[in-house]
């Protein structure tokens, strides 16, 4: 998979593309037979300043019938787009907060690309024109307003990837968490100490976790997944009725 990210701040990806399993996945891995040893990832970060033709390195404008803040220009982004598009499966993705939600079952869609373009916007937004006729999808992560796409495209980043096979040590983990396979969110998880006291009240591990028995294991989880669900995300449940 390989990621595009077009960008006035490059820097900021710096310190994600160089930690934990983002760094890990962008390397050849002796034993990872998922990827046959390959990286699983490539990602390349662009300033979008370096497709523009003036001494400034013009990337913003004006807003056409006048408001405040100014907005991103299209011809910059249009050449980017047109340099850095491959030829296989690909998507050119915007953020903005009148996108689509961005969930799990975008990220697994995405997971079985060759490349991803992510065009990070600021200021007051991008010209309409690259969202009609230039990116192919447009996408939120949530409904909230922040100062530019560049933490998106991390979200996204990381989400697809970790579905990449050889991405996650194991397999399971990817397969049995929130959102898959049902859209469900995942049981509660609890690790040593068995018992800790938490504001003068002792708090224990569930006892069915304890009992070895897995049959018993694996039907409290599921309860309790159900239970969760209905309880933090109803809207969930809604949607899976």
């Amino acid at each position: 998979m390989k990621f595009d990210i077009i960008t006035i701040f490059p820097q900021l990806f710096e310190s994600f593309t160089r930690e934990a399993l983002i760094s890990r996945a962008q390397k050849p891995a002796q034993g990872r037979s998922a990827s046959g040893g390959k990286p699983i990832i490539s990602i390349h970060v662009h300033n979008l300043r370096d497709w523009t033709h003036d001494n400034h390195k013009t990337v913003d404008g004006r807003p056409y019938g006048g408001g405040a803040g100014m907005v991103m220009m299209v011809e910059p982004i249009m050449k980017a787009v047109k340099k850095l598009r491959g030829k296989k499966k690909t998507k050119v993705v915007i953020f903005s907060p009148s996108g689509k939600r961005f969930d799990q079952a975008t990220a697994r869609r995405y997971a079985k690309l060759d490349q991803l373009i992510l065009i990070c916007g600021r200021y007051e937004g991008i010209d309409e024109r690259v969202s009609q006729f230039i990116a192919d999808e447009e996408i939120s992560i949530g409904d909230y307003v922040l100062f530019g796409g560049e933490v998106p495209a991390m979200v996204v980043m990381e989400a697809v990837t970790r579905l990449l096979p050889g991405a996650v040590g194991k397999e399971e983990s990817v397969a049995n968490e929130s959102f898959s396979p049902a859209n469900l969110i995942e049981h509660p998880h609890y690790t040593r100490p068995e018992t800790i006291k938490i504001k003068n009240k002792a708090r224990s591990v569930p006892k069915v976790l304890l009992s070895g028995n897995h049959a018993k294991i694996e039907k409290w989880r599921s309860e309790e997944s159900i239970k969760k669900t209905k309880k933090q995300r109803p809207d969930l449940v809604k949607l899976t009725k």
